[in-house]
């Protein structure tokens, strides 16, 4: 597919044996356009069982982040190439928790970031995190 006349776009979806959890519903994993490569929100999904992993924020948010970047080493990227992170709490009272977890995986400058609270996840998990990263113009 290609988007207007600059772009060509790239749907990944990847199985559970490539260290990624199944798709919990209908998505790709992530989408390219051009340098730009957009993540599906990823959730605390233990690759092997499709089961929840840990019981609170911390925990949960190590695993998400471990999802992002199995998505992002596939594609050819790492977490120094996120631009932006959308984060998604099932509570603010999180926050903190998510916080300090959160920062451990950036080193030097962070991505643009958002942090909301939302009624619930998938699966009951506590935390969902998206992400937009920028590749090489030619892989």
């Amino acid at each position: 597919m290609t988007v207007g006349t600059n772009f060509d776009v790239e749907r990944h979806t990847f199985a559970p044996v490539d260290g990624i959890p199944a798709p919990v519903a209908p998505y790709a994993h992530a989408v390219r356009a051009g340098p730009l490569l957009f993540l599906t929100g990823q959730l605390p999904l233990d690759p092997d069982t499709g089961d929840i992993v840990g019981d609170d924020v911390a925990a949960q948010t190590d695993a998400v982040i471990a999802n992002l970047e199995a998505v992002l080493t596939k594609c050819g990227a790492s977490l120094d190439d996120v631009v932006q992170a959308r984060a998604y709490l099932t509570s603010m009272d999180l926050y903190d928790e998510f916080n300090a977890a959160y920062i451990r995986y950036f080193d030097g400058t962070l991505p643009a970031r958002t942090c909301v609270a939302v009624v619930g996840l998938a699966r009951g998990a506590l935390v969902e995190i998206d992400a937009v990263a920028v590749l090489a113009r030619n892989p």
